[in-house]
């Protein structure tokens, strides 16, 4: 069922409850100090809000992370609740609006935008602080009321009690007696030996109302008057629009209007159907005299030649050439990765309506302030006009954070094109997706590593030639030292294990494709490359993977935790029925570290089957532990699915995939059995959403090799002839 919505509606069971409230007060409380607020309306505008309380006892829970289905929502909410001390039921969350000075990622300066599994890392405290803010406010108001120390008074499920007298209330009946009082500075958190909900598997927040349909996708916001459009855009990346013939299109039932943008041609329609079919009959002359027109194979080769001369270097210590050519024993490979696609499972949408004086926004908002700043500046108006509703996303992968949201900015620039006479919903279609998206860059990786006479490393160096995601970006300021894409080395630069002799050197060759961070970045390649070639490292030392791994990250106890965990747990060097192999792989990414063993048969007539994935991950503290499982699981079904046989390639400049079934993802009939262990800490939390993904392909990879002595350098697997079942 399709929902309606107007400028006055809400858009779930949250939004009615909090319009039942409207004539009523809210406590509204953030991290900073200072006056604890009562807001008519019970919308609660005031300084930085985390936390609204409201008399009918909802604590509203204020996200500045969006939800993409990784549990942000409820990890957050879990934050302020645990130092609440609310019950879990009376909790429901609400997206933050688009304001960076307040709902900025911490770990990123003043912008708001969520990624790079930070959304729990850099609020962990701030939300505990706005938990505890508001907890002390409300204990110091019943102390007020009941005329009794506050020491007396402790809270627990959403009420206040003075055992003393026998006096008990909601939260909500105490927060019009907190009005005007001072909210501290530094808050008292809790003794994390007392955590009631920090560290369990308590339900998610978003699990019934995606189960019953009720969860609001920018795929089913409705406005009053809202056209639909769908672009033509060019088929070659770099191309312009040279002309256009709509005179078919305008036949098709449905359509209303055909504009040439900045970034094609938008056919508008009174439904997503009349907008496709008027597309298919449009007629466009493209010029492509800007345009990439290299396929795969040319890339590839240009990569190669480049791979023979010296990079940027990203990491030098002591001397990797003299180290290698003394080596004992060596090995070399050319790695070669290809363009991705994100494919999340709803393509992009986005509503906007707007006029000369304000807009505003309907999406799974990733990235607010670049949202927000991108419109604005299409549309003529300032930021602080343009006004963003985040709803749920159907997985984004990184798709969604684009450093100029494209998708939105395209919504703007159709908006723009009818002079915002109507609101408009710009629908991508898995094709567009597919054909016209951003890409993770396609990569080529020669490295070369050797051992002394006892087995240790003594020499590596790795070459990677790769598109910089970060050229051109707002982010290349910050992120790109000497020539440096720091995503293009992540995994590589910070090898973990010893070498006494390493190089680590950079092409960033300028490509017309279109590249972007997908899930786990930079770590989706030099995680590969690293572990397969630690593995040959074993091999030719005659030692066990695992044991000379173990051997080699003396100063990196949290890998060797992993490790030691996934090994345990996999049972590793135990007997395995004929046929049978496993591998092994460990790798950081986003402060997290994960090893994943892998066991694979080789079925009859040589295929191979992946049975099964044992995964460690040191992720600090679990918030909850179930989603940190649900992250994992959820990363190597990613990762698993992509190595086996997704590539994005080109012929002459044109993408050649188009929809799941010649991108296809992991099917349930090929899914093997997982098994997460948490390794228990109690570090602050890091990254669960990407760090599942990079161990997974080397460790199937590494197991492939010990089943049947082919190594795989070429991903994915299927362009190495190695099939799987």
């Amino acid at each position: 069922m399709m929902k309606s919505l107007s400028k006055e509606s809400h858009t779930s069971r949250r939004g009615f409850l909090l319009g039942a409230s409207g004539t009523a007060a809210a406590l509204v409380v953030g991290f900073r100090p200072g006056k604890a607020s009562l807001a008519a309306g019970g919308d609660g505008l005031v300084h930085n809000p985390f936390v609204r309380i409201t008399p009918d006892n909802v604590v509203t829970v204020i996200a500045k992370h969006f939800e993409t289905g990784q549990g942000s929502a409820t990890g957050l909410s879990t934050l302020v609740a645990e130092e609440l001390d609310a019950d879990w039921g009376q909790v429901v969350v609400e997206w933050a609006p688009a304001d960076a000075t307040v709902y900025n990622n911490l770990h990123w300066g003043a912008f708001q935008g969520t990624g790079g599994s930070s959304a729990i890392a850099n609020s962990f405290m701030q939300y505990r602080k706005a938990g505890a803010a508001a907890r002390d406010i409300l204990v110091r108001a019943a102390a007020g009321a009941w005329k009794v120390p506050a020491v007396e008074i402790k809270a627990a499920k959403g009420r206040l009690i003075h055992e003393v007298s026998g006096r008990d209330a909601s939260f909500g009946e105490m927060v019009p007696h907190a009005a005007g009082l001072q909210a501290v500075e530094e808050p008292t958190l809790k003794d994390p030996a007392k955590f009631g909900l920090i560290g369990k598997s308590i339900p998610r927040k978003d699990t019934l109302a995606k189960t019953t349909g009720e969860a609001v996708f920018a795929l089913d916001v409705r406005v009053p008057g809202m056209v639909t459009a769908v672009l033509q855009r060019p088929p070659k990346f770099g191309g312009k629009v040279a002309s256009f013939d709509a005179s078919e299109t305008m036949k098709v039932r449905g359509v209303v209007d055909v504009k040439s943008v900045e970034r094609g041609v938008a056919v508008y329609a009174k439904n997503t159907w009349a907008a496709i079919k008027g597309r298919e009959a449009l007629q466009v002359v493209w010029d492509e005299t800007g345009a990439e027109l290299r396929g795969t194979d040319e890339i590839f080769a240009d990569y190669e030649a480049l791979a023979k001369q010296a990079g940027a270097v990203a990491r030098q210590d002591g001397d990797a050439g003299t180290a290698l050519a003394q080596a004992s024993k060596k090995v070399a490979a050319t790695f070669r990765f290809p363009y991705l696609a994100h494919a999340p499972m709803e393509p992009l949408n986005c509503v906007i309506r707007s006029d000369d004086r304000s807009a505003e926004v309907w999406t799974g908002s990733q990235f607010p302030t670049m949202e927000q700043g991108v419109t604005a500046a299409i549309l003529g108006l300032k930021p602080e006009q343009v006004k963003i509703h985040t709803v749920y996303a159907g997985g984004s992968f990184g798709r969604r954070a684009t450093p100029n949201a494209d998708y939105v900015a395209e919504a703007a620039m159709v908006a723009k094109a009818i002079d915002g006479r109507s609101p408009v919903h710009l629908v991508w279609t898995r094709e567009d997706d597919i054909r016209g998206g951003f890409y993770r860059p396609l990569n080529l990786h020669r490295v070369e590593a050797g051992i002394d006479e006892q087995g240790h490393p003594v020499g590596w160096h790795q070459r990677i030639v790769g598109q910089s995601i970060l050229a051109g970006t707002p982010f290349e300021e910050f992120l790109i030292k000497d020539g440096i894409d720091a995503t293009s080395v992540e995994g590589a630069q910070n090898l973990s294990y010893y070498m006494p002799n390493i190089t680590v050197d950079l092409h960033s060759p300028k490509v017309g494709v279109p590249v972007l961070w997908w899930r786990s970045v930079g770590h989706t390649h030099t995680g590969y490359s690293t572990e397969v070639m630690i593995d040959m490292l074993a091999e030719l030392a005659g030692e066990d993977p695992v044991e000379y791994r173990l051997k080699h990250m003396k100063d990196h106890p949290r890998h060797q935790g992993v490790l030691r965990l996934a090994a345990e747990k996999a049972d590793w060097g135990s007997e395995l029925p004929e046929g049978w192999a496993r591998g092994v792989a460990v790798h950081e990414s986003f402060n997290s570290y994960v090893a994943e063993i892998a066991e694979i048969a080789v079925e009859d007539g040589g295929a191979i089957r992946v049975k099964r994935i044992v995964c460690a991950v040191d992720c600090g503290l679990a918030i909850n532990p179930d989603v940190v499982v649900a992250q994992m699981e959820s990363g190597i079904v990613y990762g698993l699915g992509t190595a086996i046989r997704n590539a994005v390639t080109f012929d002459g400049g044109e993408v050649e995939q188009d929809n799941f079934p010649v991108y296809e993802p992991l099917r349930i009939s090929e899914m093997p059995e997982i098994e997460v262990h948490i390794v228990a800490s109690s570090e602050a939390p890091t990254g669960v959403g990407e760090p599942g993904t990079p161990p997974v392909a080397p460790a199937v990879a590494n197991a492939v090799y010990a089943a049947k002595g082919e190594r795989i350098f070429t991903l994915p697997f299927s362009e190495s002839g190695v099939e799987f079942a």
